[in-house]
């Protein structure tokens, strides 16, 4: 089991903006969310990862990222100058879950989640391509102790 530490994520803007995702809960499911200026709350990006243990013994370990986009405010307001304050217009979600056999092994589930993750960056008809390179040292993911990497070879949330 890992501590909840601050995440450090880049976007995919040009340069990428950097942030940092500051632990929120860790109950009922460990929580992240990101802390920007002058943006509000709701509009913020977040992180929830979550164990569970299915009926047949197995598990299921997901990981949401959700990224809010806010609305553009328009150059005019009312009469009397009010301008309605910035709403969330939509929210961005992706999702990464993984069901395993209560047998697996930790190796099991190192092997899976380092080939989705080739897939994720990219993976084509030449080997080591995609946008990261997936020549990484051999058991990179089963033995990192990072907290989501580990959450997902464990099975167990940070906390």
């Amino acid at each position: 089991m890992s501590a909840m530490t601050n995440l450090l994520v880049k976007d995919d803007a040009s340069p990428p903006n950097e942030f940092t995702l500051v632990p929120v809960t860790d109950t009922p499911h460990p929580v992240w969310r990101a802390n920007v200026a002058n943006v509000p709350l709701v509009a913020q990006p977040r992180v929830t990862c979550m164990v569970d243990q299915l009926k047949n013994g197995g598990y299921k370990v997901q990981l949401k990222l959700e990224v809010p986009v806010m609305e553009t405010l328009g150059a005019s307001g009312t009469s009397a100058g009010y301008v309605a304050p910035p709403k969330v217009a939509y929210v961005n979600t992706m999702i990464a879950s993984m069901f395993v056999d209560g047998r697996s092994t930790s190796q099991d589930r190192s092997n899976l989640m380092k080939m989705l993750v080739g897939l994720l960056q990219g993976a084509s008809s030449t080997t080591a391509t995609g946008i990261l390179s997936q020549a990484s040292s051999g058991s990179a993911f089963a033995s990192s102790v990072l907290p989501l990497v580990a959450t997902f070879v464990s099975v167990t949330p940070p906390n």
